[in-house]
């Protein structure tokens, strides 16, 4: 392994860690980019199914994925109530293709339409009950968890980075007992450990486009 490659690797296993661990109390920071690569995922998956190619293999998806990546983390960052959507959105969407991993490797639209029709579940479920607190720390530990094990996989496994890329945590539930015992692991701490430092500590919600 080369220096810069033993260096990115430190740094994501130490910004996973981190995101696991402390996502709640990070949650304003991490906003942005958290918005930027879901919205980016999420409009490269869709122009890989709407033209049958591969994750990232032409220059449409990388432009739709861009361009679906800023919309999201500007509107994160503007307004608490798409953040917490968003992040819903994402658990929902995340959990939906990982189930659907399980039974098939491959991006299907079936696949698709299972992880939106679980982000808009998800986003409704934690409005509804007004659960924002508790999704955000789940996603953010899970987030957080696979994003430190995936990038583990990745060294040792020899797993492509693109893999990773499409859904961490597919790639850790079809991943070898070991790292999937891991990631579990690692992200019922995550969530443990969050509820436990945050149980008299709530995000104060904002609206920055009506401040300007």
């Amino acid at each position: 392994m080369s220096f810069e490659l033993l260096c990115a690797t430190l740094i994501a296993l130490l910004f996973g860690t981190v995101v696991c661990f402390g996502g709640y109390r990070l949650f304003l920071v991490l906003l942005p980019i958290w918005g930027f690569f879901f919205g980016f995922g999420l409009g490269a998956q869709s122009v890989q199914l709407l033209f049958g190619e591969a994750f990232l293999a032409t220059v449409t998806s990388w432009v739709v994925g861009f361009m679906v990546a800023l919309l999201f983390a500007v509107l994160s960052y503007l307004f608490y109530a798409f953040a917490v959507a968003l992040i819903a959105g994402s658990l929902g969407y995340g959990l939906g293709v990982a189930i659907m991993g399980i039974f098939s490797a491959d991006l299907t639209i079936l696949t698709w339409i299972v992880g939106i029709v679980l982000a808009i579940v998800v986003i409704g479920i934690t409005f509804y009950f007004n659960l924002a607190k508790y999704v955000i720390i789940i996603a953010t530990a899970v987030g957080g968890a696979a994003a430190a094990i995936g990038t583990l996989v990745v060294g040792v496994e020899h797993v492509q980075l693109l893999t990773l890329a499409e859904n961490p945590v597919q790639t850790m539930l079809n991943g070898s007992f070991i790292w999937t015992l891991l990631f579990f692991v690692m992200a019922a701490a995550g969530i443990a450990g969050q509820i436990t430092a945050n149980r008299n500590y709530e995000i104060a919600t904002y609206n920055r486009y009506a401040e300007m």
